[in-house]
């Protein structure tokens, strides 16, 4: 039996992926989540075989989804599905843990096969996914970009960058991470710092650009 969790912010496309899913023989959808801090937690609870994960959900993207479920389940798969297929976002889904991807636009023609790799324990990329891989690798130079500046962030950072961007108060994220307004300021000031920035605004624009939230 392999055991899927989904992650989706949205109910339809859940909805679309579960009937895609269960109708293969021996697979179980075994949870859904509608944001990233769910889909841990699920994940956490469920310990599935592959986790299928939207990168752009609130309060934690799929990105940042991603990394917390590797550290915690190294043998969970999951496959990053996206409507992105930017070079700088594929490496950094590569380096979170993922050994999959695949674009909403391809799920009819890939879904089922990249959940089969993963469930096997073998990588899935689409054609344009793998080009795009193979440009990044052929383009990459030794200059630091967004990505290397935006990894030396805690997770703990990430997610504060996340909230921010999305125009959550210090007050409303201490509550929604159980932790006091001063560590929000503490952690806030921590991130300007570090990704060279000095407004909300500049914050918002960067979380754009690296698909952190949706425009």
């Amino acid at each position: 039996m392999v055991r899927i969790l989904l992650a989706d912010d949205h109910d339809v496309v859940r909805r679309g992926l579960r009937e895609q899913l269960s109708q293969q023989n021996g697979w179980e959808i075994c949870g859904e989540a509608s944001n990233g801090h769910e889909a841990v937690k699920m994940a956490l609870k469920l310990s599935p075989d592959v986790a299928v994960i939207d990168l752009s959900m609130p309060e934690l993207n799929g990105l940042e989804a991603t990394r917390q479920i590797k550290r915690e389940l190294p043998r969970t798969e999951v496959l990053i599905f996206t409507m992105h297929e930017t070079e700088q976002l594929i490496r950094e889904v590569l380096s979170a843990g993922a050994r999959g991807y695949v674009l909403k636009s391809d799920a009819g023609r890939h879904l089922t096969s990249a959940v089969e790799a993963l469930s096997h324990r073998k990588p899935f990329f689409t054609a344009k996914v793998s080009e795009a891989l193979l440009d990044a690798f052929l383009k990459s130079s030794a200059k630091p970009d967004e990505g290397s500046v935006f990894r030396t962030l805690t997770d703990r950072e990430r997610e504060i960058v996340q909230l921010l961007a999305e125009g959550k108060s210090n007050k409303e994220i201490a509550l929604a991470l159980s932790i006091s307004v001063k560590t929000v300021e503490t952690h806030r000031a921590t991130v300007m710092r570090k990704l060279d920035i000095n407004s909300i605004v500049e914050l918002v624009h960067y979380a754009i650009r690296n698909q952190l939230v949706e425009a």
